[in-house]
């Protein structure tokens, strides 16, 4: 396991990389002189994380890097209830069976992360279900339900802004922070977790959570941990955007989702302001790794440094080395000019919101038909008199071979994998060709 010497503890590191919104009175201090035991919740309303989920999974992987121990808890029991938070109307719930579905989908996901092995102090990923599925109502409502006054939860920021709608908020959802604070009380109980982590939007649940073992076990603990919260702080970019909800939506964890290469080119493509933030908060690169990229986007940005080690190092956590791999080979393919050696689906990921022009295996049978016709069907041209203009200025291209001749044959040998064939026009404008199924 990796260690770090340039920071004492946790608390420090997560500070200095602006990953620490808020915590619990005391909880930098016991994070610097004891061992925890903390987690971080994560919802399986869909069957994949998306990156706004990384800020929390790093979190895990720095507290289990200083010698902390990671649970990961995956809602499957909260799941069938819905978070409110950052939301302005309901949850469509979800069968039991997608739940559980999701719930192995992401634990499967947060596996490239976490050291669940390592002797000292393994990973553990939890299921709520496990207990919130069989508890009974009235007991919960005695136990728990007295600790919380209903003029605190109303105040909680993740239900507050739903009051002020027509639509309001049903008991269902309303009542997810007594199940969140439940979380907590029984992990502490049963695992000895004295800390819980999330977002800034759950800080108020955290609290609930913490207050709601203090009122348990009293001020004291009697010998055992207290209990503490942190919170990390929602990431933004320079427009003020959140983070992950531009360029086409949040890029999940999921690789059957989110490729290799679409991942490496949202983080690629960061601006140069938001670069060095985030390699902080994405990555494990240390404070002299991050000062020199922070050096280089200013002397030199041209060469988007920063960018490119943030896109190599999450792309490479997430993927692995084979699919960090496979979205450089794409990404030099495709800005190289040459994609003579990339498979179907490569180019059909890459040049998904292309344009794409369906012919019949019929049509490219026999005779075939003329590039320049297939050209203009396709939108690289807006007549064959236009597609021979370019073509004499050497800008046509047939999956990565020049054409010279615009009564060139196109038949079924051209198409890649007998599915389909790319048509480039100039450096930048594809066009996709597909076979009708």
């Amino acid at each position: 396991m990796t260690t770090h010497t340039e920071f004492q503890n946790v608390a420090e590191d997560l500070e200095w990389r602006g990953a620490l919104f808020d915590a619990t009175p005391g909880a930098a201090h016991t994070l610097s002189t004891e061992k925890i035991t903390c987690y971080n919740g994560f919802d399986p309303t869909a069957s994949s994380l998306h990156i706004g989920n990384l800020v929390a999974i790093m979190g895990l992987v720095r507290l289990q890097q200083y010698g902390h121990t990671p649970v990961a808890l995956v809602g499957g029991g909260t799941g069938m209830i819905g978070d409110p938070s950052g939301r302005s109307d309901e949850r469509t719930l979800l069968s039991v069976t997608d739940i559980d579905y999701n719930v192995e989908a992401i634990r499967a996901q947060l596996e490239p992360f976490l050291d669940f092995n390592v002797k000292s102090n393994p990973a553990k990923v939890v299921n709520n279900a496990d207990w919130l599925r069989t508890t009974d109502l009235l007991s919960f409502l005695r136990d728990v339900g007295k600790h919380f006054t209903v003029n605190t939860m109303m105040s909680r920021d993740s239900v507050k802004d739903r009051f002020s709608r027509d639509s309001g908020i049903s008991f269902t959802e309303f009542s997810y922070q007594l199940l969140q604070a439940y979380d907590f009380l029984t992990l502490y109980d049963r695992d000895n977790v004295g800390f819980q982590a999330g977002g800034s939007d759950q800080w108020g649940n955290i609290l609930g959570g913490v207050d709601l073992i203090r009122r348990i076990h009293g001020a004291d603990y009697e010998g055992r941990p207290r209990a503490h919260g942190i919170a990390y702080p929602l990431v933004v970019n320079a427009n003020g955007e959140k983070f992950g909800k531009s360029i086409g939506g949040a890029p999940t964890l999921d690789p059957k989702q989110t490729s290799p290469y679409k991942l490496y080119q949202f983080f690629l493509n960061v601006a140069d302001v938001d670069a060095v933030p985030y390699v902080k908060l994405f990555t494990m690169l240390n404070q002299v790794q991050i000062g020199g990229l922070a050096e280089s986007v200013v002397e030199e940005p041209h060469k988007r440094a920063a960018q490119k080690a943030l896109a190599e190092e999450v792309t490479r956590t997430i993927h692995g080395q084979g699919g960090l791999d496979q979205a450089v080979k794409v990404t030099q393919a495709f800005f190289g000019g040459d994609i003579s050696e990339l498979s179907a689906d490569q180019m059909e990921d890459v040049l998904e919101d292309s344009s794409v022009t369906e012919v019949t295996s019929e049509q490219l049978s026999g005779t075939g038909i003329r590039f320049s016709e297939i050209a203009v069907s396709a939108g690289a041209g807006k007549s064959s008199g236009d597609v021979k203009r370019t073509i004499d200025q050497g800008g046509m291209y047939l999956n990565g071979e020049q054409i010279t001749d615009p009564g060139r044959t196109v038949g079924v040998s051209d198409l890649i994998e007998g599915r389909l064939m790319v048509i480039r026009r100039g450096r930048k404008t594809y066009s996709l060709v597909k076979i009708a199924k």
